[in-house]
């Protein structure tokens, strides 16, 4: 024993009971599928305690024993591992608990630790106090369920539609508990248990708790009572009782008593009722299929002893507790034995049934009829069970039926009685005290059928169709249908209403009257009973002076008596002024007319009520004027009860809006209300006075309920503008003013007899109020102050009544005051928890109050514009502040809390928390008041956690049901549920709204973030743990955890879409929001595994329900995508592993895939022998997301109308569209409804009434066009917001998440999937455009991603070299090709519009294209291939690739060409841009050059060329100092790119040229613009954020893009290249200004450097002499002028390279090296070096070419060089007059040849690092990546593998960087020796030299001096010394160096032994005497 003592944590007293109860509701109430089968399970499981019903487990020694030690040596839980110590307190506490309910200590303990769990459900008390709910709850779970078996029963009265095994399955079940005696143990348990007892038990051990406790607790233990009592009702319905249960529950009734009014309580009546159900054979009458098997199991006829048992307990029994419920089983035992003398086999029970007649009498001696009405009619329970209601009405009927002696016994009677009466009256003496049965008969068929809560019009019975119209034949055929003959009971029936009628004794006239009047209750009834009182009428209407023939029951009689009595009292009204007005005697009327003449009245307002015909019939009698009279009647001195049913009368007519437009004026005329004063009157009159003097002093109000319920029923009718016209100013003003200042303001402070009666009034006249508010719309014509003219004098006009109630709603009003000191007291009311007189109307009128504050707040807006613009003098405040002031009662500003506080009470008033919510989200749109509010709620704890449990309440509740149509109410259950599901939604948007704002907000504080400390500090707990509450965050997520382990998903998702949407908004809020998103993710994902568990059911797919299904996964994803951005940063791989697994796993998890694919073993082996695996292939989560969103929308047909203009409609539904709290525009349209009808009612004309049908319906067509346009609008937003977030979490995917998360293979084909789905679905015919931006987004960003995977792949080696079979890296060539096509498609599609569109498919496409691009090798410096070995190389995967790229692209041909070149011409910028990049791109692969053909053909190139100008203007204005815009630089950049790009071959030169390319140059004015370089100014302006280039780098970023094109053109034209030099060096020459100062810049910058390089390379092909001979003639003027340019090109060159290679050589090499800012990488430093070298490599060229194109002979040459080979002197600035001298050659030659052997070296260690990467010591990969990494911490962050990948790149960067300084120097030292030797020739073997004195003009030119640069006379002692220099120059070793020179480069490289040559010469002339 002791080892199964382990304590069961879930309270087996309760837990097990709980589930049973969940499963018995699904299966039986929700119909949940496969229910059956849990249900059997539970049923078995649990029988025990439905076998000892609420029996508890008994206490034993041992089990106290072992609790008593848990505090030392612990005690075992179950489903948790050893033993767990309890403190001592909890077990002092589990004894006492035990000793109270008497139950076993360890259940009691169980009870306690489930309290303890539970206790956050229940904030406000202790686990004592929860356990005690539990134990009542459990017993509660156990009653209902045993209930709801029993109603699923197969039986006679009535059915529940459930399956046929569910139904035997409970039927059997219910038979085994029934036959182990379960009716003697529920009628033992109801007399136990008592709710007084209980609670006097509980009372004395403190377990009762708060108000709200106490009533949980009773009310538990009342349902357990009532539940237990319906167990047997149930079954009695279903199946009869055996003898010995029967006799036992009669046994229980004989010892019944009733309350204190005389009524049974609900439990009693159950049994009585069931009681009723034994006895009850009518259902035999009823020839249902089933009737003979019903027969067989009907006791009362099988056994004779059960009958003989039965009718002995009955007639000899003892006398009952309750007489009159005795004579009721009487009554009912005597007809059952009526019915049962009729059937065939109720023969053999002859001897009792002859007793039915004495036993009747019996009852009828017990007064059966009044108990009837009393005891039952009047028990709180019995209007809401509709079996109870069957069978009462089939006790009347059976009576009135089966016993029609008896009835007419009791008329014989009652006529002897009133003869009996009528004589006493007459003698004068006391009439005897007669038994008054038949009268009570009446009042009970009266009473009982005025109810009708069903709707079942049971007393139909009562009325004979055929009879009510007097001619059969006649309606017979007018029906079309040959009545039916009716059944006899019917005929019987209507019968006794007739006779009864007929000779009525007047002692039974109100009886009969109060009869008809509940007979007549229903549609149908009520057009029978008119019928028979117009029939009752005489004939004919001529002796109406001699009184009223025919029945005293008819409209006739009772219309001629009000008429007489109203002709009576007007003869004795007195003039309004005398003095006896207040007490008239009661003139002609006793007191027994004036309650007939209320009950005619009553009778009268019932039939016109249910009856619109009988309404106009009346109205409009001439004779009878029904409301003329009773108006008439309202003036004189009558009772006010009889006033009071005067204007109910007058408020059932007012139901038609025919009548209530006359009636208005009636009522105005009659001045009921005296809203006219007549001048010289003393005193009011009216309906005032009486209330004031009259009903005050009585106590009593009816009249002024009756005024408030007419108004309330006329203002509904209709609101005439008019009223009162011509006598006072007209409208509706002074009745506004009467119930507010009269009824409504003064109602606290009166004093009531009846104390509901209070709250009648307020509920009545609030209820106007609420009508009158509710029907107001503010227009602009209402703040305008309007004048009518009365009597020749203008007085101001009325506003409208909901204008004047705004007004006194927005301001500090009393009646603002009134309304909120009422919705305190109704709190105050309800957080009592007792019932009080008066309490349904106190709620009524709370709601009201809420209606009116919702309103006023929904309608403030407009009407405080609207005055803002009217500038009307009045003054109000916005309501939302108003409600912030203080209140009188509590002097604190607690308005709000009061009304959050009624949600509290959701659970009993659901109306008033729904309201409630709603004015709470509309108060929560301010900012500044949130912040106030949140103190307001925090400021006491005791109410903050009231609030708190409030707004939890409300999202648990358990009973919301959403997609309840709004239309369909007639079920309170349903309407409830809808309401409560939009109190849901209302919290939930208030938490949305309140998220936006900053904090502290309302939404933190509900949701349980720290609203006093920094949010972020939050530690958001599970309920219970560390004190935490229950938070809306906690029900929010319970909501959306339901179901979630389940296969079939989160329950709330399909039950409640909407729901759930809003719940998965507030939980990205709270991720999305930085301050809530560290606490909210990090509880997410420890206690909830929430996203995982959630995203495992996507995609929810909810057909019907498509919008909120996207949203909701809208949201999740979004939410997943900060996950995984928050994972990867914070390094949780194991978390974002996960997530990733289970979004893109193309493989099934193993545990159930097999269980779910079903697969048979057969297919499995085949599968397996086949190796095919594509049977376990699962589509990814992420696709199937994506399937789920259908790119389709279907979009409504235009309008078709026939009268509206189409073009006005869609102007007027445009103007009634706004945007709504989801962002989505849409139509209002009830608006628009509002605008439409108008417009119809405004039309005049017979012509338009006539069609006023049709454009009724022509509207009702626009109407729902419109909200399927809005249906279309939300479904496209949805998708798109889908779309959106899917497309968010893809990227967060590839580009947050670590990349060695997903391998690059696998990597590759996700995209390749995602890309093909993706197109796929966008490129589908019906494909809505309005999604394609989004797709087009995706598709960059996926393919982006695929080209780095691939070539991070081919940088890992796993590239080319393997070779993979299917083609490029992982993804195989035919993945890549389809991808092509689909993109090729994807731009086509798009066709003319979309360009911004487009330019994220270029940019997609230069990503793919890249794919194909060949990777930088490294320059080996080896022997190259010859060209035979080239040719015949076998094709590498990157040509390959790129061969088929272009194929394909060339497949489409023209029509994707000039969709291209129309977007690079046109456009958008960045279409632009990408647009001339995707054209470069193809250009640079298309080696058949058919897009060239295009481009030059089509005559885009040349729109290129000529759109330069254009961009001049701009260009310039982008070398303001603050420039506006860098766009034009960037198109600029890009066109550049584009026409150097097409000037790299011949062909493309040739037509750049054609095209006037440069002369388009030329023009441009922006190269004359060059910035000033004053480094100082130019950084004062930098843009701090260094993103803008300052000036100068502005206007180098035009100028090299420029010098870059013309020097291809340059390089291309070689067989045209007079024609482009001379273009160029016309340019050149127009902008010789700004290339003189470039030339003579002292900058040394990266741009400068590059300037000069690419300046020099221009100047050195074109600024040459030859460039003269242009072919045409030109005069000698320009001729010279262009001479004079060239010859300052020339100088300033040399002048260039004296600084470069000379003077300041050391400067600018010490620049570069301290250059390299701190950020800047190793690249920058090497590529200025490189630029160097250019500029001398150019001059030198430069040089050389002026040397050999000016002759080709050294005497005829010209001299560059002045002979001096002594080295430069470092001079400051070199002038440009001197010419450099020979040494500067010579130097330049020394300096390269070390450079080379310096670059030469490091190119050979760097090579030898790249091929032996692999064995890099990990600090020189570190030192390689900081060349390419800036920053110091750069290349700490990347992962290793990265780093070898950054280190190979620097290596090949590194090599091919010194391959290039190497070919310059050798091409240096190559030039440098050929411009030396042409010197030396000339100079030692020509010159002649000149004696010295005579150099006197040393600038002057000899001829001599062959058109050197302007040398001085060189003097033979000048050439000695430069023979002898040059010999100690060029020195051996020198001469040495350049052999190694070229031994180790020239040979591979350039024209080899051209060095040697050379140098032997130069030793040759050094060596030369000359003779």
């Amino acid at each position: 024993m002791a080892a199964q003592m382990a304590v069961n944590s879930g309270a087996s007293l309760w837990g097990p009971l709980k589930e049973l109860w969940e499963t018995v509701e699904g299966s039986i109430w929700r119909k949940q599928p496969e229910s059956v089968h849990l249900l059997d399970l539970q049923l078995k499981k649990n029988k025990p305690y439905f076998l000892s019903l609420f029996k508890n487990p008994p206490k034993s020694a041992e089990q106290r024993e072992k609790v008593r030690k848990a505090s030392t040596e612990g005690i075992s839980i179950q489903g948790q591992q050893g033993s767990r110590l309890l403190p001592e307190q909890l077990l002092t506490e589990a004894f006492i608990l035990s000793d109270l309910f008497d139950i076993g200590e360890l259940a009691a303990l169980e009870l306690l630790l489930a309290g303890e769990h539970q206790q956050p459900h229940f904030p406000g008390l202790t686990r004592g106090l929860v356990a005690v709910l539990l134990y009542w709850d459990g017993k509660r779970c156990v009653a209902n369920s045993l209930r709801s078996l029993i109603q699923s029963r197969h039986g006679k009265t009535f059915t529940l539609d459930l399956g046929a095994d569910l139904v035997s399955l409970t039927t059997r079940f219910t038979d085994e508990l029934m036959a182990q005696g379960l009716a003697k143990q529920i009628l033992n348990l109801v007399s136990d248990i008592n709710v007084t007892r209980e609670f006097e038990r509980l009372q004395k051990e403190r377990g009762l708790g708060n108000e709200k406790h106490r009533k949980e607790v009773s009310d538990l233990i009342k349902e357990c009572r009532q539940s237990l009592a319906e167990c047997l009702f149930s079954w009695t319905c279903q199946s009869p009782l055996n003898k010995d249960d029967m006799l036992a529950l009669i046994g229980h009734l004989e010892t019944v008593t009733a309350e204190a009014d005389g009524s049974l309580d609900s439990v009693n009546l159950a049994l009585v009722m069931a009681l009723l159900y034994c006895l009850d054979v009518s259902f035999l009458e009823q020839g249902t299929e089933d009737r003979d098997d019903l027969l067989q199991a009907l006791p009362l006829l099988t056994e004779k002893q059960y009958v003989s048992a039965v009718h002995s307990r009955l007639v000899e029994g003892p006398t009952w507790k309750l007489p009159g419920l005795q004579a009721v089983v009487r009554l009912t035992w005597a007809l059952s034995l009526r019915a049962l003398s009729q059937l065939p086999q109720g023969a053999g029970l002859v001897e009792f049934t002859e007793a039915d007649e004495a036993l009747a009498d019996q009852a009828l001696l017990g007064g059966v009829f009044l108990f009837l009405t009393e005891g039952i009619l009047g028990s709180e329970g019995f209007h809401q069970e509709e079996f109870y209601t069957r069978r009462l009405h089939a006790l009347i009927t059976d009576f009135l039926a089966l016993m029609p002696m008896k009835v007419k016994q009791l008329h014989n009677r009652a006529d002897e009685d009133a003869r009996l009466i009528h004589m006493a009256l007459q003698m004068g003496s006391e009439p005897p005290s007669l038994r008054k049965d038949l009268e009570h008969l009446m009042i009970l068929i009266g009473e009982f059928y005025s109810k009708d809560p069903f709707g079942l019009e049971l007393a139909l019975e009562f009325w004979c169709p055929s009879e009510s119209m007097q001619h059969t034949s006649l309606a017979g055929s007018f029906l079309g249908v040959a009545l039916q003959r009716p059944p006899h009971k019917q005929v019987v029936l209507s019968k006794f209403v007739r006779q009864m009628g007929d000779l009525l004794p007047a002692n039974l006239y109100i009886p009969y009257l109060r009869m008809l009047k509940g007979l007549a209750n229903g549609p149908q009834c009520s057009h029978y009973c008119f019928s028979l009182l117009k029939t009752n009428g005489a004939p004919h209407g001529e002796n109406l002076q001699g009184g009223v023939s025919g029945s005293p029951v008819s409209w006739e009689h009772l219309f001629h008596s009000l008429m007489l009595y109203h002709e009576n009292l007007r003869r004795d009204v007195p003039s309004t002024d005398s003095t006896q007005y207040r007490h008239p005697p009661i003139r002609g009327i006793t007191q027994r007319e004036l309650d007939g003449l209320t009950a005619f009245l009553q009778l009268l307002t019932t039939i016109i009520n249910w009856s619109e015909n009988a309404r106009l019939a009346l109205c409009e009698h001439p004779q009878w004027t029904p409301v003329v009279v009773m108006l008439g009647l309202l003036q004189c001195s009558v009772q006010p009860v009889l006033k009071a049913q005067l204007l109910h009368a007058l408020a059932a007519f007012g139901k038609s809006p025919e009548i209530a437009a006359s009636l208005w004026q009636s009522l105005e005329y009659t001045q009921i209300l005296q809203t006219v004063k007549t001048p010289g009157q003393r005193q009011a009159a009216g309906i005032e006075v009486e209330l004031n003097e009259i009903e005050s002093s009585c106590e009593e109000y009816p009249l002024t309920r009756a005024f408030c319920q007419l108004i309330s029923t006329l203002v509904e009718s209709s609101l005439p503008v008019n009223l009162g016209a011509g006598l006072r100013a007209p409208g509706f003003q002074p009745y506004l003013t009467f119930l507010r200042d009269a009824v409504f303001l003064p109602f606290p402070t009166r004093a009531y007899r009846r104390p509901a009666e209070k709250w009648e009034v307020a509920e009545a006249v609030l209820e106007v109020f609420h009508k009158l508010l509710r029907d107001y719309e503010p227009q602009p014509a209402d703040f305008l102050q309007e004048t009518v003219e009365l009597q020749g004098e203008q007085v101001p006009a009325h506003k409208p009544p909901g204008h004047s109630l705004m007004f006194h709603l927005l301001n500090d009003s009393p009646t603002l005051s009134l309304c909120l000191s009422l919705l305190e007291e109704g709190v105050r009311q309800l957080d009592t928890y007792a019932p009080f007189p008066g309490k349904k109307q106190l709620e009524s009128a709370v709601l009201h109050c809420l209606s009116l504050l919702d309103l006023a707040l929904q309608k403030e807006v407009v009407f405080m514009d609207l005055l803002r613009e009217s500038q009307a003098s009045m003054l109000v405040s916005p309501l939302e502040q108003l409600l912030q002031g203080v209140s009188a009662q509590s002097r604190r500003a607690d308005h709000i809390i009061n009304i959050a506080r009624y949600l509290y009470h959701s659970s009993s008033n659901p109306e008033a928390a729904f309201l409630s919510a709603k004015i709470l989200r509309h108060i929560a749109r301010y900012p500044n008041i949130q912040s106030r509010l949140v103190g307001d709620f925090t400021h006491d704890q005791t109410v903050s956690d009231k609030l708190m449990a409030g707004f939890v309440e409300c999202l648990d509740n358990d009973e919301a049901q959403e997609g309840v149509d709004k239309t369909d109410d007639s079920d309170p259950d349903k309407r409830i549920a809808r309401i409560r599901h939009e109190t849901q939604i209302h919290i939930l948007n208030l938490l949305i709204t309140s998220l936006e704002l900053k904090g502290p907000n309302l939404a933190l504080y509900l949701l349980g973030y720290e609203v006093k400390k920094p949010v972020s500090s939050t530690n958001l707990q599970d309920p219970g743990v560390l004190g935490c509450p229950r938070s809306c965050l906690h029900a929010i997520l319970s909501l959306l955890q339901q179901g979630s382990e389940r296969r079939s998903g989160p329950i709330l998702t399909q039950q409640a879409p909407h729901l759930a949407e809003l719940c998965y908004q507030v939980i990205y809020q709270l991720c999305a929001c930085s301050d809530t998103s560290g606490p909210t993710m990090r509880y997410l994902r420890t206690s909830q595994d929430f996203l995982f568990s959630h995203l495992k059911h996507l995609p929810f797919i909810l057909p019907g329900n498509e919008i909120p299904s996207l949203n909701q996964m809208s949201w999740l994803m979004k939410t997943a995508a900060i996950e995984l951005r928050v994972t990867s940063l914070n390094r949780q791989r194991s978390h974002t592993q996960r997530l990733l697994n289970l979004l893109l796993d193309d493989q099934p998890h193993m545990q159930h895939a097999d269980a779910e694919l079903g697969m048979d073993d057969d297919s499995k082996t085949v599968s397996s022998f086949l190796h095919f695996d594509t049977v376990s292939k699962v589509r990814r989560k992420l696709l199937s997301v994506l399937d789920a969103i259908d790119f389709s929308q279907e979009v409504p047909e235009q309008l078709q109308l026939d009268f509206f203009e189409r073009t006005q409609i869609e102007q007027v539904i445009s103007n009634c569209e706004h945007v709504n709290e989801q962002g989505h525009t849409v139509c209002n349209v009830k608006l628009l409804h509002r605008v439409l009808v108008a417009e119809v009612n405004a039309l005049q004309g017979m012509a338009a009434i006539g069609q006023r049908p049709l454009l009724m319906e022509e509207v009702n067509s626009i109407l729902q066009q419109v909200v399927e346009r809005n249906r279309v609008r939300r479904s496209l937003s949805a998708k798109r917001h889908a779309l959106q977030s899917w497309r968010s979490l893809v990227e967060t995917i590839l580009t947050a998440c670590p990349a060695e998360l997903i391998p690059a293979d696998q990597r590759q084909l996700i995209i390749r999937d995602l890309l093909l789905d993706l197109h796929d679905k966008v490129l589908s015919e019906d494909a809505a455009v309005e999604l394609m931006p989004i797709v087009a987004g995706a598709v960059f960003t996926l393919t982006a991603h695929l080209s780095q995977s691939v070539l991070s792949e081919q940088q890992q080696g796993a590239g080319l070299e393997g070779g993979s079979s299917s083609g490029f890296a992982s993804i195989a060539n035919s993945a890549l090709h389809l991808i092509l096509r689909k993109l090729l498609d994807f731009i086509l599609c798009t066709g003319g519009g979309f360009q911004r569109l487009r330019a994220h498919l270029y940019g997609s496409l230069l990503y793919y294209l890249q794919i194909a691009q060949k990777p930088e090798e490294p320059d080996t410096l080896q022997t190259a291939m010859s060209m035979w070995e080239r040719l015949t190389a076998p094709e590498d995967g990157f040509s390959k690739l790129q061969r088929e790229n272009l194929a394909i692209i060339e497949s489409y041909g023209t029509a994707l060409m000039e969709v291209v070149c129309r977007d690079a011409c046109d456009g958008h910028e960045i279409g632009r841009m990408l647009a001339l990049a995707v054209l470069d791109r193809v250009l640079s692969i298309d080696r058949q050059s058919q897009w060239l053909v295009y481009l030059c053909n089509s005559g885009y190139l040349r729109v290129l060329v000529e759109s330069l100008r254009q961009d001049d203007a701009a260009l310039q204005t982008l070398l303001m100092p603050q420039p506006p815009l860098l766009k034009p630089l960037y198109i600029y950049e890009s066109k550049m790119a584009l026409l150097t790009r097409v000037a790299k071959t011949a062909q493309g030169a040739v037509e750049l040229l054609c095209c006037g390319l440069v002369a388009q140059l030329v023009e441009c004015r922006v190269f004359h613009m060059l910035p000033e370089n004053d480094s100082l100014r130019v950084y004062g302006q930098r843009d701090p954020s260094g993103f803008i280039p300052s000036p100068l780098e502005r206007y180098r970023q035009i100028l090299l893009p420029t010098l870059r094109l013309l020097q291809v053109i340059l390089t291309s034209t070689t067989t045209h290249h007079q024609q482009g030099a001379a273009q160029v060096l016309q340019w050149l020459i127009v902008h010789s200004d700004t290339i003189q100062s470039i030339l003579r810049s002292q900058d040394v910058s990266m741009g400068s450097l590059q300037e000069l390089s690419l300046l020099t390379a221009i100047i050195s092909k074109t600024a040459l002499p030859g460039a003269l001979d242009l072919g045409q003639e030109i005069n000698s003027a320009a001729l010279l002028e262009f001479q004079g340019h060239i010859g300052r090109f020339q100088r300033q060159s040399l002048s260039l390279l004296v600084r470069l290679a000379g003077t300041e050589r050391a400067r600018y090499l010490k620049q570069i090296e301290e250059s390299g800012a701190p950020g800047d990488t190793a690249e920058k430093r090497e590529e200025m070096e490189v630029a160097i070298q250019q500029v001398c490599a150019n001059i030198m060229e430069y040089c050389q070419t002026l040397l050999l194109q000016s002759s080709a002979e050294a005497q005829f040459t010209v001299c560059l060089f002045s002979p001096s080979a002594s080295e430069p002197t470092d001079m400051a600035v070199p002038s440009v007059s001197r010419v450099p001298s020979l040494g500067l050659v010579l130097l330049l030659l020394k300096n390269s040849a070390t450079d080379f052997f310096r670059y030469h070296d490091s190119h050979r260690q760097s090579l030898g690092k790249l091929q032996r990467l692999e064995q890099l010591a990990p600090e020189e990969l570190k030192e390689l990546c900081q060349g390419l990494v800036s920053g110091s911490g750069g290349v700490e962050k990347i992962p290793s593998v990265q780093r070898s990948v950054l280190a190979k790149r620097r290596l090949v960067q590194l090599v091919n960087n010194r391959a290039k300084l190497l070919a310059l120097c050798s091409y240096i030292i190559e030039t440098c020796l050929f411009v030396i030797w042409r010197h030396l020739e000339y100079y030692l073997l020509y010159c002649t030299p000149i004696d010295p004195k005579d150099s006197l003009l040393p600038g002057y030119r000899d001829a001599s001096g062959g058109g050197g640069l302007g040398l001085s006379r060189v003097s033979q002692q000048d050439l000695e010394q430069l023979q002898s220099d040059v010999a100690r120059s060029f020195t051996e070793p020198l001469q040495r160096k350049l052999l190694e020179v070229e031994g180790l480069y020239s040979k591979t490289h350039s024209r080899h032994t051209f060095i040697q040559a050379l140098t032997r010469r130069i030793r040759g002339l050094v060596r030369h005497t000359k003779s």
